[in-house]
């Protein structure tokens, strides 16, 4: 058997001890498709975040259980998660679900979250459908995705904003299906059905930044970045502004207008110089999605960037 042969082997072995691991269970709810989240908290509880339901605890997992687990993911990955290594970053082996792992001292026992890899796009008509977008909103977002205007996704944790970049890339699509885009992220999330794509994620020493970079000499037509949340968003800034528009991004932040303050504070992790009238420029529209108590989503605000004043950022809200 040659090495290649071999070394798949292994990893179908190590992925099968995986699976044992997380036990029937798990690999359940991984395969339901209204499941958004599975989280092990350290008290040995496993709560299950789905659409339109919420959070409710489902279950239970010892923490030698769980630490067995993180081992085996982690060697899949060929990294170590140990007592002096307590972080575990990476995709689930078999489905690229986002992994955050946990071990003591930094917690009393293990702890992670698994963002499910999402498999279905769903169409802002579909969000319609779902009451989640207005059709007015509906429209002016086709409008800003035809008018090759920058939109940022703004939201807090969970609150859907992949999904609906998601969404609105697809919107991208239909309206200029000759269009090439480069999809730049930390975790594999973002799906793309372009016939033109070249979808990368950040590795080791390659951040996000240095993406960027390596990727304006791609000639890319649209350029997506999964999250904006450090220096390179100043570099994302200057793309926009120079040539690459009719992009999408999202940001963590609790309203349209803070994510613009969101973003000047990542600017200032790699420039000294307040950065507004760049954004402005940069950053056409803002769509807030939030999720509500009863674990639905919903957009609250669309508001279109015009320009900065010397004070402050001049908005457009738009009413339903």
């Amino acid at each position: 058997m040659d090495s290649g042969g071999a070394d798949a082997v292994v990893s179908r072995r190590m992925q099968e001890k995986l699976r044992r691991e997380m036990g029937d269970q798990m690999a359940t709810w991984l395969s339901e498709p209204d499941v958004i989240e599975i989280m092990l908290n350290p008290d040995g509880t496993l709560w299950v975040d789905r659409a339109g339901r919420g959070m409710l605890q489902e279950g239970i997992m010892t923490a030698s259980k769980a630490e067995a687990m993180m081992g085996t993911i982690a060697a899949v990955h060929g990294v170590v998660v140990n007592y002096e290594q307590p972080i575990l970053e990476c995709e689930l082996p078999f489905d690229g679900s986002r992994f955050e792992g946990l071990l003591p001292p930094i917690v009393s026992a293990p702890a992670f979250a698994i963002r499910r890899h999402a498999i279905a796009i769903f169409t802002l008509d579909q969000y319609v459908e779902k009451g989640i977008l207005t059709q007015v909103q509906r429209e002016l977002i086709r409008k800003a995705v035809g008018d090759r205007r920058n939109i940022l996704v703004v939201g807090g944790t969970g609150s859907g904003k992949t999904t609906l970049v998601n969404a609105i890339i697809g919107e991208m699509v239909d309206e200029a299906p000759d269009d090439r885009l480069v999809i730049l992220e930390d975790t594999r999330e973002i799906q793309c059905r372009a016939k033109n794509v070249v979808q990368q994620r950040t590795e080791g020493a390659i951040d996000m930044t240095a993406l960027l970079r390596a990727n304006l000499r791609l000639r890319p037509d649209r350029i997506i970045v999964g999250e904006v949340r450090g220096p390179e968003a100043l570099a994302l800034l200057k793309a926009w502004n120079t040539g690459h528009s009719g992009g999408a991004g999202t940001v963590h932040a609790n309203s349209a207008k803070a994510g613009l303050t969101r973003v000047e504070q990542l600017v200032g992790e790699s420039s000294q110089a307040p950065q507004p009238a760049v954004i402005a420029e940069a950053i056409n529209v803002l769509i807030f999605i939030q999720r509500m108590p009863d674990g639905s989503r919903c957009v609250t605000e669309v508001v279109s960037v015009d320009g900065h004043d010397g004070h402050d950022y001049i908005l457009t809200y738009f009413k339903e």
